[in-house]
């Protein structure tokens, strides 16, 4: 069920294709089916690093049992390397923060995930 929120100063001409992009990416590297994958570009122009307006982001990862200190490191590695090849922002310009909220506390089609996972054993 992995979210991921990007915010940005890099204005695309094509946002959707990017985000097509960004959520196969992200399904394949978070191992997760792209049917649960769901992926926010904003762009803003606004957004300052060391007070410049040079390309810059904010990524958060919301995801289920699957971020933990090992995992978050490869993840970090491949997705900077992704921004800084697709959007060009140098990897000391951004953050990526991760949340795994728990089952419990997430919900999706009118119920928990703790609720549908423990339907399917």
């Amino acid at each position: 069920m992995p979210s991921l929120e990007l915010i940005t100063n890099v204005k695309l001409d094509d946002p959707k294709a990017f985000v097509v992009e960004f959520s196969g990416f992200s399904a394949e590297l978070l191992k997760k089916p792209l049917q649960y994958i769901c992926v926010s570009y904003t762009y803003n122009e606004n957004l300052a690093w060391n007070a410049t307006f040079d390309p810059a982001f904010l990524l958060h990862i919301t995801s289920l049992d699957n971020l933990n200190p090992e995992t978050n490191i490869v993840y970090s590695e491949k997705i900077f390397e992704f921004v800084e090849a697709k959007l060009q922002i140098p990897g000391h310009r951004g953050y990526i923060s991760f949340s795994d909220p728990g089952r419990e506390n997430l919900g999706h089609a009118k119920t928990t995930f703790a609720s549908i996972l423990a339907s399917l054993k």
